[in-house]
This record gives structure tokens, C-alpha cells and sequence, in this order.
């Protein structure tokens, strides 16, 4: 067997070539089977219960993983685990996806039968119709029979390939069926990139101290440096006599006033009148697009004209929304 960056190139090459033509081979195959096990998913009043073992079941942890991300309640169940208990997770309102290429693999007996017993909707996804999973299935998804990429045609390649897509196509077409939105994606990875994009000025304000810096209009010049400086955000806001807001004073603000030698004055003469605001349902994705466009560093978050709280692109960038 030859070795070399070339002979790697070409294995390469042809590992995509088999497997790309085992998903155009299943894209094929797709009939109204498939519509059928996203009517029993969508309809399931539990949990989507994902097993299988080996490969498949490493891959079947991604599909309950992928459904759970997005909209349907899922988890994974060890085959081995559910003979030794675990069965009890599965109840009447379940709906279960068993996953073997095969569709003989032993370790699935007793969830089949389980299954069987106890009414529960079975969703096969395998090979064969007429294998042991197949038989017993009440939706069956089948994959076609394709070669695998390995050059032994043993280690699961291509076949792995086919449960991945043929998992990611039901959880898309879940997603479609139930209008899933980015926001609904965004409150299920809040932890993530996307998910803190997604946040609203409101959840961004849960965890900080929502009293902002503020002055009323008629606060002298002593009044605003102490309050600019107690804040420690650079800035205060300026309220009228009712508490709405009216304007903001800047650090910047405050040098620029006090450059003649001016030692009095009120927060009204000092401030920059509106400035940039917020309110508590707009998008952190869209307040961290503003601040950089305008290349400000505060916004005040205002709730019926007033004040409620600040956002400091500082903050922004440690909690990691920048």
C-alpha cells in the first residue's frame, strides 16, 4: 500500500466521494415514511427516547442532543442501562427512536419488547425491514444499503453518515413543523455565542445592579461630579421633574464645561440632550451593533421615559457579548 501526503489526498477524496453518494443514495430513498415518524414525534406528549449502541448510539446521543436544542424533548437511553432499569424512563407517552444499521443488534430485545408491552411507539432506524428492529417497528426509516467508506467495508462510515442526516432531517423538519425561531434556539444556549445575542436588555439586567447613576436637571456642578463618580460608569443621567429622562452627562461632557474655568452650573447646561437609549425587550445583538457603530461606550435603559438601568461596552465585553 503506497504512503504519502498524495496516497492521503486521494483516501481522503475517496472517503467523501462513497459517502457523499451514500447520502444522495439516501436522499433517494425518502419516502412517506418519513412524514410519518415526524407525525408520531410531533405528536408525542413525552419524551423522544433516542438508543442504540456502538456507533450508532454515540450517534443517537447527537440526534437527542440536536432535538432537545431544538424543540422536541429528548434524551438518550442506553439499551444495556434500560435492561437494568432504565426502562422505567420510558413511559406510554414516549416515543422511541432505536437506531442499529443491522437492525439486529441483541442489546435492543428488551426495550423492543418493553415497547410492545407497554404501547409505546417505536421508531426504527435501520437497514432492514426484516431484521429484528424492522420487524418490530411501528414507523420504520430506512437506510439504504451502501458500501462503507473504510476499505475494509467494516468500521461504520458511510452508514453513520446516513443516521446523522437522516437524525438532522427529522429535527429540521420538527423545527418547521412548530415555527422553532432563532429566540426560541437563542433561550435553549444561553451559554453560547448565538444565545447571548439573543439575550434582551431585560435578561442582561437580572444579574447587575439596576440603579443607574442619576441626576435631576437642577443639580449643580458639585452634585454631578460626585454622582458621575459614585456611579463609576463615566456618565450620570439627567431627569426632569417628573423622573423621565432627558439627557446625559459625560466625563467628556464635563471637561468640556468646565475648560473656561466655569465652577457653576446645572446638569442641564452640562448634558448631551437624548443620547442613545434602550428599552428592556430590544436585543443585546442589536445594543452591541449600535454602541460599535456609533462608538459609544454608555446607554441608558429606559422603561416609561425613566430611567431603569445602564449598559457599559466594558460590561458587555467581560460577560462576553462582544
Amino acid at each position: 500500500m503506497s504512503s504519502g501526503p498524495e496516497s492521503d489526498l486521494e483516501t481522503a477524496r475517496r472517503v467523501v466521494r462513497i459517502e457523499r453518494e451514500a447520502l444522495d443514495a439516501l436522499s433517494q430513498s425518502l419516502d412517506a415514511s418519513f412524514s410519518q415518524a415526524v407525525d408520531a414525534i410531533a405528536g408525542c406528549g413525552g419524551y423522544l427516547i433516542v438508543a442504540g449502541v456502538g456507533k450508532s448510539g454515540h450517534v443517537g446521543q447527537k440526534i437527542a442532543a440536536t432535538m432537545a436544542s431544538t424543540g422536541t424533548p429528548a434524551f438518550f437511553l442506553h439499551p444495556t442501562e434500560a435492561s437494568h432499569g432504565d426502562l422505567g424512563m420510558v413511559r406510554p407517552d414516549s416515543v422511541v427512536l432505536a437506531i442499529s444499521y443491522s437492525g439486529e443488534t441483541r442489546e435492543l430485545i428488551d426495550l423492543l419488547r418493553y415497547c410492545r408491552s407497554h404501547d409505546v411507539k417505536l421508531i426504527a432506524m435501520t437497514r432492514s425491514a426484516d431484521s429484528l428492529l424492522g420487524r418490530n417497528a411501528d414507523v420504520l426509516l430506512p437506510l439504504p444499503a451502501h458500501e462503507e467508506a473504510c476499505p475494509n467495508g467494516l468500521a461504520p462510515t458511510s452508514s453513520t453518515t446516513m443516521t446523522l442526516v437522516m437524525g438532522d432531517a427529522l429535527a429540521v423538519a420538527l423545527m418547521a413543523r412548530r415555527g422553532f425561531s432563532r429566540e426560541d434556539f437563542g433561550a435553549r444556549h444561553p451559554g453560547g455565542k448565538l444565545g447571548k445575542a439573543l439575550h434582551t436588555v431585560a435578561d442582561y439586567l437580572m444579574s447587575r445592579d439596576a440603579t443607574p447613576p442619576i441626576v435631576p436637571e437642577t443639580a449643580g456642578l458639585r452634585d454631578v461630579i460626585q454622582a458621575i463618580a459614585e456611579g463609576r460608569q463615566g456618565c450620570v443621567a439627567v431627569v426632569d421633574a417628573g423622573g423621565a429622562y432627558i439627557g446625559i452627562v459625560t466625563d467628556g461632557d464635563l471637561r468640556r464645561y468646565m475648560q473656561d474655568g466655569r465652577e457653576a452650573g446645572t446638569a442641564r447646561e452640562m448634558m448631551t440632550r437624548g443620547g442613545k437609549t434602550f428599552t428592556p425587550p430590544d436585543r443585546i445583538a442589536l445594543v452591541v451593533d449600535v454602541m460599535t457603530k456609533l462608538r459609544i461606550s454608555n446607554g441608558f435603559v429606559l422603561e416609561d421615559s425613566k430611567p431603569i438601568g445602564i449598559i457599559h461596552t466594558k460590561d458587555l465585553l467581560e460577560e462576553g457579548y462582544i
